[in-house]
């Protein structure tokens, strides 16, 4: 019983990662006012440019690095159609999704060429935190990518809440007529708040393939950037609830793979549904008292 706990926290420590990294990434977004829908395609080609640099360099920072600028990149991108153009903010992220899922197909083709066996690199080790504590030290035995996503929450809250760019972020996605008035960008904080956006959704994605999987396949995201989309509204758009979201569904996750061990008669596609099932309902709960950004949405042309 005691390795199937400690088994089952550590798991769900693991599969919360790159959640908390793409909410947390989303949540910068939508507090400047902007729904990225390209959050999904974000994650695909951050874990697809992470590691075919680590694959060809022999480096994971320089993967890891790699999918950073390319997820802020992807943020510029979400930036000239939305913040610029003022393209319909739906339409442009579904469209950069597509559009990065595309290339991150066509580049793992072009670069690896379409064989059967997949490539794989030496991952990230994982950190033994507590050393060897009982127990503990087993569940925080984690890749330090872990470590920094659940360090990042308490920075954002602090970044969100006690910082002038915190408070002018919050301003733009609240009010961004009264914020210009008051001679802040508007523009230029949006696009900022993008590229931070995409960097850390980019780097949910790398983690899958930099640490956890040590390898890329198409089905690497496995909607991931859909689950974030409905995490922030689970955690009404405020970072401390982004990691008690993520854990939920991270735990989840952890209990439906050691359910399909135990013998159930039940379909295998049951146990895959159960994290869907209980984020749907959690939403459904926590989605009545959602505060949304007022201007969520809402493209602003200065006049």
């Amino acid at each position: 019983m005691e390795d199937f706990i400690v088994g089952f926290l550590a798991a769900t420590l693991r599969i919360a990662t790159p959640l908390m990294f793409g909410t947390l990434g989303e949540l910068f977004c939508e507090r400047a006012g902007i729904l990225n829908l390209g959050i999904e395609g974000t994650m695909f080609f951050g874990a697809f440019v992470g590691f075919a640099a680590a694959a060809k360099t022999g480096s994971l920072m320089i993967g890891l690095l790699a999918a950073i600028l390319a997820g802020i990149l992807a943020g510029l991108l979400m930036s000239l159609l939305t913040v610029i153009l003022g393209v319909n903010q739906h339409v442009s992220g579904l469209g950069i999704t597509l559009l990065l899922t595309a290339l991150a197909m066509f580049g793992f083709n072009l670069i690896f060429g379409a064989n059967r066996v997949l490539p794989s690199i030496e991952s990230f080790p994982q950190i033994k935190l507590l050393g060897d504590i009982p127990i503990l030290g087993e569940i925080f035995t984690q890749y330090g990518l872990t470590y920094v996503a659940i360090l990042l929450i308490p920075l954002c809250a602090w970044v969100l809440y006690h910082t002038s760019f915190g408070l002018n972020l919050r301003s733009v996605g609240q009010n961004p007529e009264a914020t210009d008035a008051a001679g802040i960008n508007v523009y230029g904080l949006r696009t900022v708040a993008l590229m931070i956006g995409g960097a850390l959704i980019s780097v949910g994605g790398a983690f899958l393939s930099l640490a956890q999987l040590g390898t890329f396949t198409f089905g690497i995201i496995n909607g991931r950037g859909w689950v974030c989309i409905a995490l922030i509204i689970f955690a009404n758009w405020e970072p401390i609830r982004v990691f008690w979201g993520a854990l939920l569904f991270g735990g989840v996750s952890a209990l439906q793979l050691r359910l399909q061990l135990t013998g159930l008669k039940l379909p295998y596609e049951a146990f895959l549904a159960l994290p869907y099932v209980v984020t749907i309902i959690a939403l459904s709960l926590a989605g009545r008292n959602a505060s949304y950004p007022a201007a969520l949405l809402k493209p602003y042309k200065r006049e």
